[in-house]
């Protein structure tokens, strides 16, 4: 039986692309078959307890840096702590990244890893179509068809779907796996997510 690990994320969290390449060669080498599902973490915060970036305390603020830095070293996945464009619109690529789903679950991880290498590596603006079209692109993937999905009113609906969805299931950050109803919650959780599906 294939595992299905539902894959809660935003595009542009520095945490969901510090482990995005190690958790899909976790879930590659397991077999285990994912699902992207990108959330507005806009309605996710104020239900769960959770403060957009620029209402944290100075403290937290700090240390959030420091962890960056930390984890970039640790899994040698380069990234600028402070980008040119962050904070930036996060729906214009989620909403890529469904149209993405549609083709296929592989499509949608490689833009993902995309997305966040381009906002946090390369200083490029992911709120921007021709970015995202960009990057469609460079994987080989049709950017005019996904650019018109990306735009189609149903696309939204699932957005806003599969935000309910995580509220609904107690997801409150992100990254955030769920392995046969089970909750892990952070990049750094990803040896969890590794034994589970070893199991």
């Amino acid at each position: 039986m294939t595992d299905v690990v539902d894959y809660y994320v935003s595009p542009v969290s520095p945490f969901v692309y510090l482990g995005h390449a190690a958790f899909v060669t976790i879930a590659r080498e397991h077999g285990a078959e994912v699902v992207v599902k990108p959330v507005d973490l806009g309605r996710v915060f104020p239900v769960s307890g959770g403060l957009p970036l620029a209402k944290r305390a100075p403290q937290r603020q700090h240390y959030r840096l420091a962890e960056l830095r930390r984890w970039s070293a640790h899994r040698g996945v380069p990234l600028n702590p402070q980008p040119r464009f962050f904070p930036c619109p996060a729906d214009p690529a989620a909403l890529w990244l469904l149209a993405a789903e549609e083709v296929g679950p592989g499509p949608a991880l490689d833009l993902l890893g995309a997305i966040g290498r381009a906002l946090w590596a390369e200083e490029r603006n992911i709120a921007e179509e021709a970015v995202l079209r960009d990057l469609a692109a460079g994987l080989g993937l049709d950017a005019e068809r996904l650019a018109e999905r990306a735009g189609a009113p149903d696309i939204r609906v699932r957005l806003d779907t599969l935000t309910q969805e995580a509220i609904d299931r107690g997801v409150f950050g992100v990254p955030t796996y769920v392995v046969r109803g089970e909750m892990y919650w952070g990049q750094d959780r990803l040896d969890f997510v590794a034994r589970a599906l070893a199991q």
